[in-house]
């Protein structure tokens, strides 16, 4: 067990406890991490110690059981302890928690019922072929961005399934038939190719498979709104769950960009300042409006979390609104992650571009946070639609 986490017992239900003890270890570790590209040894075993890769895992299932607004509470601060980190462990976990929430239960037990639970990583978006095969598929494909795959156990591999001549089948509507899948690791070629200035930690590599035979229990449908389990939280969908963790990762590494340049610029002098930089007006003017905006963010991402988690709590789906505005927190708060750093950038000086640097890791960090395939802009002209027709309509609440 790690040391600090027995030098600081928690109680296993307190999940903030449980992420601020590990939070300390990852502080200790983060210099570690960005040279060697993913989390550490000691950063591993205290998240395993805590049993927080598992933490959106039904206890059923060896795991924590946490709703999904607990679970960004603890993304939020291990990203304010490194960025890179948090988004590694948002990955492992998240995905970790579909997986047991929408594989049939032979496959969840398969990966769940052991001494240490499964932790998966990977690509579940359907980018490789499939055959169907008795039992299964055999599954050639090569992924990329495996955040979080040095560590896991079972690797996602999403792919299109075909038939024996190579066409691919479609579903009642015509659609492609896609399935996601996990496969143990020692199944998948890693072929690492992650060599980048912001989010370095991940350790996202190239992954590939060739031939690889996958058992009909250890893949769902990719596009399924239909969780096998009951929790609610899975109810959230895929999407809602998988692209929603992106949004306490960039409320992490902004408030650890606000932390930083409080105590640089306590200490600051430039020439033309009568004092140090934080004494100026100039610089608090900019700091109170960038807090304003990360607060407003923070406020916003909870809070529509929190409501359309009471709603499905009683029962309910997700509405189209409800959708729509939990992905325009996701995207919005990725922009206000930008500006917040880029704020503390600009007034950092040389601890902007030192390495390392805590402050110049959450710079490089948020700006390639940015690039996520779901978090582009055009989320939010989808999201703009039922929005629009709310005020239309005068429904706002």
């Amino acid at each position: 067990m790690s040391a600090l986490l027995t030098e600081t017992p928690v109680v296993l239900g307190d999940h903030l406890a449980r992420a601020r003890a590990v939070a300390q270890i990852i502080e200790a570790e983060a210099n570690e991490i960005e040279d060697r590209a993913t989390i550490t040894k000691p950063v591993y075993d205290a998240l395993v110690d805590s049993r927080l890769f598992w933490m959106m895992v039904p206890e059923e299932l060896n795991g924590e059981g946490m709703s999904l607004v607990q679970a960004f509470e603890v993304i939020e601060e291990l990203s304010r302890a490194d960025g890179s980190t948090g988004w590694a462990f948002m990955a492992n976990s998240l995905s970790t928690s579909l997986a047991a929430g929408f594989l049939a239960d032979k496959g969840a037990r398969d990966l769940f019922d052991q001494p240490v639970p499964g932790i998966t990583a990977g690509m579940i978006l359907p980018t490789g072929s499939g055959r169907r095969v008795e039992g299964g598929y055999v599954v050639t494909g090569n992924y990329q961005f495996a955040s979080g795959s040095a560590h896991a156990s079972w690797i996602g591999a999403g792919f299109i399934v075909h038939d024996d001549e190579g066409n691919p089948l479609t579903s009642a509507d015509g659609q492609p038939v896609c399935r996601t899948a996990f496969v143990p690791r020692e199944q998948v070629e890693f072929r690492g190719n992650w060599n980048v200035w912001g989010l370095v930690g991940t350790g996202s590599y190239d992954y590939g498979l060739t031939e690889v035979f996958i058992p009909e229990e250890h893949a769902f449908d990719t596009f399924s709104t239909t969780p096998v389990r009951p929790e609610p939280a899975y109810r959230f969908g895929l999407l809602g769950i998988g692209v929603g963790g992106h949004a306490p990762v960039a409320l992490g590494i902004a408030r650890r960009a606000l932390d930083e340049i409080v105590k640089i610029a306590s200490v600051k002098g430039r020439v033309g300042y009568a004092t140090v930089i934080g004494d100026s007006e100039l610089f608090r003017l900019e700091f109170a409006k960038h807090e304003a905006l990360y607060r407003a963010a923070r406020a916003y991402v909870y809070e529509v979390h929190q409501e359309a988690e009471e709603w499905i709590n009683a029962g309910n789906e997700l509405t189209q609104v409800q959708g729509a505005r939990l992905r325009q927190a996701v995207t919005w708060v990725q922009e206000v992650n930008a500006q917040v750093t880029n704020f503390a950038h600009r007034w950092g000086g040389s601890q902007s571009f030192r390495n390392p640097t805590a402050l110049g890791r959450a710079t490089r960090d948020a700006a390639i946070a940015t690039q996520h395939l779901l978090v582009d802009p055009m989320t939010l002209v989808d999201a703009a639609g039922p929005i629009m027709t709310e005020y239309g309509e005068g429904r706002l609440s």
